[in-house]
């Protein structure tokens, strides 16, 4: 019997596991920051210093301001949104494997236009990736626009009241979440259409590497 595909061409799930999986590991890191003294400064990412703690280029993207529970439930609640739309469309791979991209290109927008001793945490940057990516994958869709609108809204309100949330992520998370997005959905059916979208989503993960890399090093705050 042959494999049944998704409209995008992943294999077909029934459920969105992979989105409940994301939001289950920034609930557990929420908690965690309440529960562990210092896990939110550990956390956190400061461009600065990033060469040195790499592992923040990736951990800011999970943790939350402890000063505004309405940080979490709207990023929360945006990734349900948007990850119920998307990963049954993409299937499982290409919607984490989106998901990741989305999450670095926040990073380098932050690590490429924040001062090195901004601190910056949250899912926001994946998020916009997310929502771009939406726009992308329904285009011509209007039924969802009351959706995007709700979670676009919050989260412009949220940029400019919470503490520790930068434009910068969200661009790049935007541009980069939009570019897979476009290698995922604009490559037709064919024999060859799963080879080439993989291709496509890893040309730019190389890319996103190599500028993730760049910036880092010329944000290092020399060591005293």
């Amino acid at each position: 019997m042959p494999t049944q595909r998704t409209q995008y061409g992943g294999a077909v799930a029934t459920k969105p596991m992979a989105t409940y999986t994301i939001i289950a590991l920034n609930i557990l890191a929420y908690l965690a920051q309440w529960a562990l003294r210092g896990t939110t400064q550990a956390m956190m990412l400061v461009p600065g210093i990033a060469i040195y703690e790499p592992w923040r280029l990736f951990t800011n993207a999970f943790a939350h301001s402890t000063g505004s529970i309405f940080h979490i439930l709207m990023n929360m609640y945006g990734i349900y949104i948007f990850g119920t739309l998307l990963e049954p469309r993409m299937g499982r791979l290409r919607f984490i494997w989106l998901y990741m991209l989305s999450l670095f290109g926040g990073t380098a927008g932050i690590m490429l236009l924040s001062p090195p001793l901004s601190g910056t945490l949250g899912a926001s940057g994946a998020l916009a990736g997310l929502f771009i990516a939406t726009l992308v994958a329904l285009r011509g869709n209007r039924g969802v626009l009351s959706q995007l609108g709700i979670v676009l809204v919050l989260n412009i309100v949220l940029s400019f009241t919470v503490p520790n949330i930068s434009w910068q992520g969200h661009l790049g998370g935007a541009i980069v979440g939009g570019l897979a997005a476009l290698c995922i959905t604009l490559v037709p059916r064919g024999p060859k259409r799963n080879i080439t979208q993989l291709g496509l989503l890893g040309a730019l993960s190389a890319v996103l590497a190599i500028v993730l890399f760049v910036s880092t090093t010329s944000a290092a705050l020399p060591l005293v």
